[in-house]
């Protein structure tokens, strides 16, 4: 079964690029989204911000280009760490908006 999750937002904040003790680039996000959703026949005005990651060589390709822009991402949700329940998007794939 695949869950995936698909979002568009702005990205509020962008971490410097990093790299796990493995080697692997890492890109750190902050990503706010609005929409107005309808749930249970109401319309309903919806704000969240959540944490995003993205990894690999679009971690490198991407960084330091992505604070302020609006994207249009997909992934899943994993806790942060085995110690940090707090979800995060892992981002698949990530492409830009024109606005």
């Amino acid at each position: 079964m695949q869950n995936r999750i698909e979002l568009t937002a702005t990205v509020e904040r962008e971490d410097t690029l990093r790299y796990t003790p493995a080697g692997l680039p890492v890109l750190e996000m902050w990503l706010r989204h609005q929409s107005r959703q309808t749930s249970a026949k109401l319309e309903r005005d919806v704000v969240c911000e959540i944490q995003a990651v993205l990894l690999g060589e679009a971690a490198v390709k991407l960084a330091g280009t992505m604070a302020g822009n609006m994207v249009h991402c997909s992934g899943f949700l994993s806790q942060r760490s085995l110690r940090n329940p707090r979800l995060v998007l892992h981002i698949e794939h990530v492409e830009f908006v024109k606005g």
